[in-house]
Parts: structure tokens; C-alpha cells; sequence
């Protein structure tokens, strides 16, 4: 089973929008020892998740019970390519979806919350997604 080995541990930014890690974060993709490690460096700025306030009652706060999910999401859109094998190609943005889908079900986010939170990156994602393949260097 995929998890999660580190604790989270994140300072808040001034504004109150985006959020410092600490110090570094792993994610086990597929299962522990699949090969396919995720790691969030220290000092990455996130989001968590892109809720809009409106939502909030609902889904919950950005920074909810899927954040370490939403974290990983947050890196591999930035870096598809983090924790594969060099011979590999760059993850899809599917697949970055796919991975958010496990955490959150690793995390025990419920179906029904998961599945929105899915289908919101699958759907309204691509703008971030194209601006990290777009940008330079």
C-alpha cells in the first residue's frame, strides 16, 4: 500500500495563502518499496489544495485532511519527473491526478470528498499545469 513516511511539518507565509515546508516530505507511490518515491524539498511553497472559500463549508479548508496529498499534487506539477528512474518519461498530468487519488484514499479522505477534489484538479488543473510546462529554465 502507498504511504505516507514523514510528518508534514509547514510555516505559514505572510498573506496566509501559501504555506513553507519545513523540512523534506516522502510519498511512496503504489507501495512502500514500488521504487517510485516522492520528495517534497524543504522550502517548497504550497498552496495545499486551490478551494475556493465558497467550498470551504463542504470540501473544507485548503489545508484539510488531504494536504499532505495536496502537497505532493503541488510538487509533481511543478516536477513530474521527481522520483522516477532517469530512463523514464515525465509523468502525464493524469497521472499526477492519479497519484492526489491515491493519497487522498491512503489519507482515508472519504469517497465522495475525494472524488470531487479529483475531478476539481482533473478538470480546472490545466491552467496550473501548462504555466509550470510553460515557464523558463
Amino acid at each position: 500500500m502507498s504511504q505516507f513516511t514523514d510528518r508534514l511539518e509547514v510555516t505559514p507565509l505572510p498573506g496566509g495563502k501559501l504555506w513553507e515546508l519545513l523540512k523534506a516530505f516522502e510519498y511512496h507511490v503504489g507501495h512502500e518499496g514500488s521504487g517510485e518515491v516522492v520528495v517534497v524539498q524543504a522550502e517548497f511553497v504550497t498552496d495545499f489544495a486551490s478551494i475556493p472559500r465558497w467550498a470551504w463549508p463542504v470540501i473544507g479548508h485548503p489545508v484539510g485532511e488531504y494536504g499532505k496529498a495536496a502537497v505532493i499534487h503541488d510538487w509533481l506539477y511543478q516536477y513530474p519527473c521527481d522520483g522516477l528512474p532517469i530512463a523514464e518519461p515525465e509523468r502525464t498530468k493524469r497521472r499526477c491526478d492519479q497519484i492526489f487519488l491515491e493519497g487522498m484514499r491512503v489519507l482515508g479522505v472519504s469517497w465522495w470528498k475525494r472524488s470531487v477534489m479529483y475531478f476539481a484538479v482533473k478538470v480546472g488543473g490545466g491552467g496550473a499545469w501548462e504555466k509550470y510546462r510553460n515557464r523558463e529554465g
